[in-house]
């Protein structure tokens, strides 16, 4: 029966009132820095289109308003837990804290992806959002420059007590894509086979004696730090999680 419900909850939907737009991004090839043993060099990745900045509070609401599955007083708890939608006043009210023009937040992987669903669309798979989170506002891969890693994670060390800005309000990169760092924490399908160690000595540390924190099981290029730390966090969440700083975007294959 639990599985019954869960493929209902899954299943495509109706379309969604609010559109918060798509680009288009081009095919290309990406070299991505995390290690897999099956890599062989940079890998193709298809055209798709994605939405340009992350889905807002005005976006979700309208969305549960048509779909009152995903209500947080009716949602499945196997699809949704405890934080779900918490920032919001009432079930289909949005608080005066949480701005509906704000990228929604304490949305679980199963409420993002049935909302891409009924958009025709599905959340972005790892390799999709790593390729565009790589280009800065003029380069497609700007990634071998210190000075936009260190601005990257200057983020990661604000505090995450402060108010979230208007969802698009950023600069766009050079696919026009806005926010894709700086705001908000974004779901990808896969989350889930992302491998996480909680070893340092097994990121390819010579002196196998320290150990620190959790990272990324293999990075190739340990000066994208940044990359680690999204790893670490989606691939230590299950799917019915939510937090404060995660949102979501999504994007369309194209024919």
């Amino acid at each position: 029966m639990r599985v019954a419900l869960l493929l209902a909850c899954l299943a495509p939907l109706a379309a969604v009132a609010a559109d918060p737009g798509y680009v288009r991004v081009p095919a290309g090839e990406f070299a991505t820095v995390l290690a897999y043993e099956d890599a062989r060099g940079p890998e193709r990745v298809a055209a798709f289109e994605m939405m340009a900045r992350p889905v807002s509070n005005a976006d979700f609401h309208a969305f549960v308003r048509s779909h009152p599955q995903w209500r947080r007083d009716r949602v499945s708890p196997l699809l949704a837990g405890r934080g779900y939608l918490q920032h919001w006043e009432a079930p289909d009210k949005v608080a005066a804290g949480a701005k509906a023009g704000q990228p929604v937040t304490h949305v679980s992987w199963f409420a993002a992806s049935a909302y891409c669903s009924a958009q025709g669309a599905r959340l972005p798979r790892w390799n999709e959002w790593e390729y565009v989170a790589a280009a800065d506002e003029k380069r497609r891969d700007a990634r071998k420059d210190p000075a936009w890693r260190e601005r990257i994670l200057a983020w990661y060390a604000e505090p995450a007590t402060r108010p979230l800005p208007a969802s698009g309000a950023g600069v766009p990169n050079a696919y026009g894509l806005r926010d894709v760092h700086g705001v908000v924490w974004e779901w990808t399908d896969d989350h889930a086979s992302l491998l996480v160690s909680a070893d340092n000595r097994e990121q390819g540390d010579p002196d196998k004696a320290r150990f620190c924190g959790a990272g990324a099981l293999s990075v190739a290029d340990r000066e994208q730090y940044a990359v680690l730390m999204r790893v670490a966090l989606l691939s230590s969440l299950e799917a019915a999680h939510s937090t404060s700083r995660l949102g979501f975007r999504c994007v369309k294959d194209l024919r």
